[in-house]
């Protein structure tokens, strides 16, 4: 999955907002994007990876083995319904949820939580997809979310582990380092993350790696040989104004 990076978070706003048309205000959180190798966000086949950090607290994973992801499911179809409506009334496409792309899957050792939902927007005959990724620490979530196409389903499925061992939250950062005597606890649980009730939807760069590292978040940039072949950066790569 080579890769790219766009480092600044106005201009990974205007790739969400201005050229993929989302709704205004819909990327404030955001920090930057990941773009693949050899694409520009105006490519019909580029698909991005956005980066957010929320801080609002330990999130329990006591619901994650209870929770019935089906009928999540129902109740995410009738949010998206109002959110579509909303939309419209902005003068935008509606927007429809069609299913899971991939089932939710949570990993109780690594505290990694992933899944992707399908969409479908106004009249477009090809589908979007949201590959979700959330990594869950002491003080808060990393929130990494894949854009693209549904037809790129298999490709981003083929490299998820790759991208969900990118990024770790330091020692006294993480998810086993909850103290409840002095820690907050987030006013949710793995079902909001799920449902996006909570987090907004929406990078991978080095703007984002200073940020999130006062966070007690580390992104792994290189590992070596393997991440070298995997992502690159290009000090010349034009950006956007």
């Amino acid at each position: 999955m080579p890769s790219r990076l766009i480092s600044q978070a106005t201009s990974s706003k205007k790739v969400l907002e201005d050229i993929w048309g989302n709704p205004p205000g819909s990327s404030e959180a955001l920090l930057g994007m990941l773009f693949k190798q050899g694409t520009t966000p105006f490519d019909g086949d580029a698909w991005g990876v956005s980066i957010e950090y929320e801080q609002d607290g330990y999130v329990s994973d006591e619901d994650a083995e209870q929770l019935n992801y089906d009928k999540l499911l129902l109740e995410m179809k009738n949010d998206a319904q109002q959110s579509s409506r909303a939309r419209v009334e902005q003068g935008y496409d509606p927007i429809e949820l069609v299913g899971w792309a991939a089932k939710p899957y949570y990993d109780k050792t690594s505290n990694k939580l992933h899944w992707a939902k399908e969409f479908k927007f106004g009249d477009s005959a090809t589908h979007t997809l949201n590959y979700n990724i959330r990594i869950l620490g002491r003080k808060g979530v990393l929130v990494l979310n894949f854009i693209a196409n549904i037809d790129q389903l298999a490709e981003i499925d083929h490299n998820i582990d790759t991208v969900l061992a990118m990024a770790e939250f330091n020692e006294g950062s993480r998810y086993s380092d909850f103290d409840p005597d002095l820690d907050d606890v987030a006013a949710y649980g793995i079902g909001a993350l799920v449902a996006g009730k909570v987090i907004a939807k929406t990078g991978f760069l080095a703007a984002a790696f200073i940020f999130l590292k006062k966070f007690g978040i580390v992104i792994l940039i290189a590992l070596g040989a393997l991440l070298k072949k995997l992502f690159w950066r290009k000090d010349n790569d034009t950006k956007l104004s």
